[in-house]
């Protein structure tokens, strides 16, 4: 098969539009066209955008594509949330979810195909890693996102007056592992031109690469989430070994740099997953006090999601309230986040897809799991809502 090697217009922001339009010979006004029809209208078809000459759309054509990843499945959850998943180069398959709440809509996009990482609570990181996603499957989910909530200007569709008005990158993969790509999609999210989502309503989250976070502020003023969900370096590691590379301390004050580097007062968001028997002791809500206190911060506290593999357990509800009133008693804004979509494995931590996995780690967590009885030692991998035979 043959690689497609001119540059796709979906996932090219602004700047890169005008570079391209200039090696043309043309205006740089032809980039804000091009980003209206696509991300405003969500044209794709360069022979109905008609404030482009004739010939211009038929020297685009040769030189350049507009290419969708491709949209395999989508279900609804009985909440209202919607997952889709869609099919990328690689011939991975990511998924992405949409949150319909009062007053906004929340789109969880994917960042990678699979995932490098291995957090020992988190079913992506089970599936091992394929690839990064190109800025065009990035930003494409959005696209997606839009077109089938009927959010296009000019759109016949009912989107049942829902739309995308936040964006978070807290899908499949770790997004700054795949820096480049994000910070295109991202300055698409929020372009005037294209999407024009806040920067307060565009939320990077990530477990920790700090070098990456260092490097964030000569990009995008984007918001930040912390996948921290622990409160030392020891039970850290134990769950989420990228901590034994980057510690807590060294994660805190990169983001500390990167927060007082925006021009107005934002917080980052500490995630933190409360497994039950692991990190959801009072002794560790006290820690979690205890690191945090001089560092401004809201805290979403994540009982655990269960799939299929995981010996992990979701603690109980008055174990999760007691855990989020000594947080409010030492003073912070801890909110609980509500789990929604689990009837359609899209609730956080959950989402896996089906990924040619280059690292054989999926394989390797099967032979475990059949070993200790947690799936079927026949099967490939535990069936799962969404696409069949996908591992967790």
């Amino acid at each position: 098969m043959e690689t497609e090697t001119r540059p796709n217009l979906i996932g090219l922001s602004r700047a890169n539009l005008r570079t391209l339009f200039a090696e043309l010979g043309e205006k740089p006004f032809r980039a804000e066209q091009i980003l209206k029809w696509i991300h405003q209208r969500g044209v794709l078809e360069l022979d109905a955008m008609t404030d482009i000459s004739k010939t211009l759309r038929e020297r685009l054509k040769e030189s350049t594509v507009i290419s969708l990843p491709r949209v395999v499945q989508d279900f609804s959850s009985e909440d209202g949330s919607r997952k889709w998943i869609i099919e990328v180069a690689s011939g991975s398959r990511v998924e992405m979810v949409f949150i319909p709440e009062a007053g906004r809509g929340t789109l969880c996009v994917s960042s990678q195909a699979g995932c490098s990482l291995d957090c020992s609570f988190c079913a992506t990181g089970k599936q091992g890693f394929n690839s990064n996603l190109t800025s065009a499957e990035i930003i494409g989910q959005l696209w997606w996102a839009n077109q089938e909530l009927g959010a296009f200007s000019g759109s016949e569709s009912d989107g049942g007056g829902a739309r995308v008005s936040n964006v978070v990158m807290m899908g499949m993969g770790e997004p700054l592992l795949n820096f480049d790509n994000v910070m295109e999609a991202i300055n698409l999210m929020m372009d005037d031109c294209a999407y024009g989502l806040s920067k307060r309503k565009v939320t990077i989250s990530t477990s920790g690469v700090v070098p990456a976070i260092e490097r964030l502020k000569d990009f995008t003023d984007a918001s930040l989430a912390i996948s921290l969900h622990a409160p030392n370096d020891e039970l850290r590691s134990k769950i989420m070994p990228i901590n034994r590379r980057y510690p807590i301390a060294q994660l805190l004050a990169s983001v500390r740099s990167y927060m007082e580097s925006l021009p107005d007062r934002r917080v980052p968001v500490i995630e933190y997953t409360l497994i039950k028997g692991v990190n959801d002791h009072r002794q560790h809500a006290r820690e979690l006090a205890e690191l945090l206190r001089t560092f401004p911060c809201k805290i979403n506290l994540i009982p655990f999601n269960p799939f299929p593999g995981s010996e992990f357990k979701r603690p109980k509800a008055a174990r999760v309230r007691s855990f989020q009133e000594q947080l409010v008693a030492a003073g912070y804004s801890a909110m609980v986040r509500t789990t929604r979509g689990d009837d359609i494995d899209a609730a956080c931590g959950q989402l896996a897809g089906q990924v040619e996995d280059r690292t054989k780690r999926n394989a390797r967590y099967r032979k475990q799991w059949a070993a200790r009885g947690l799936i079927a030692a026949s099967n490939d991998a535990p069936q799962r809502q969404g696409v069949p035979s996908c591992s967790a």
